[in-house]
């Protein structure tokens, strides 16, 4: 059973892509969330804000776009990637 995700691209006046997660990222549903990175070009805002869980395997796949991800995290999630180093590799809010 896949956990429930919504992801949302949009972009900005200048061009760069936000995508919107609501709900969980887990091992059952990275798969739409990397085709969702890699089909976005240069840098990329992701908004984490209505994101209510975070595990390994939804960081795993964030790293790889670390060099070009600004994040955006609530409270919930901003220890999560405090601890897994991924701040220190992004840009966050």
């Amino acid at each position: 059973m896949t956990t429930p995700l919504t992801l949302t691209a949009s972009r900005r006046p200048d061009g760069t892509t936000v995508l919107t997660a609501v709900g969980e990222i887990d091992m059952s549903n990275t798969r739409s969330l990397a085709a969702a990175l890699d089909d976005a070009p240069g840098r990329l805002v992701l908004d984490l804000t209505d994101v209510e869980y975070l595990d390994s395997a939804g960081l795993s796949v964030l790293f790889p776009h670390a060099d070009r991800l600004e994040l955006i995290a609530g409270p919930l999630l901003a220890p999560v990637l405090s601890i897994s180093g991924l701040t220190d590799l992004t840009t966050d809010h």
